[in-house]
């Protein structure tokens, strides 16, 4: 199964990210509250209403989105 490992860094984040992940989980739902609750905070980056994926950002401020069940 693959894995990242996330290394927090002493600089603030200048811009766009370099890298974009997007998370395909079974139950959407349940999977933003587990990553809320880990810190992860919602992010409006213009997605709209009817978006069918969630724009969420970790503590350093780095978007990725968590997609609907496929």
């Amino acid at each position: 199964e693959p894995f990242l490992t996330f290394v927090p860094v002493p600089d603030a984040k200048a811009g766009k990210n370099r890298l974009h992940l997007d998370f395909a989980p079974d139950d959407q739902g349940a999977e933003v509250e587990r990553l809320l609750s880990l810190g992860a905070t919602a992010v409006d980056i213009g997605q709209g209403d009817e978006a069918t994926w969630v724009v969420l950002a970790d503590p350093e401020g780095n978007e990725f989105c968590v997609l609907s069940a496929r």
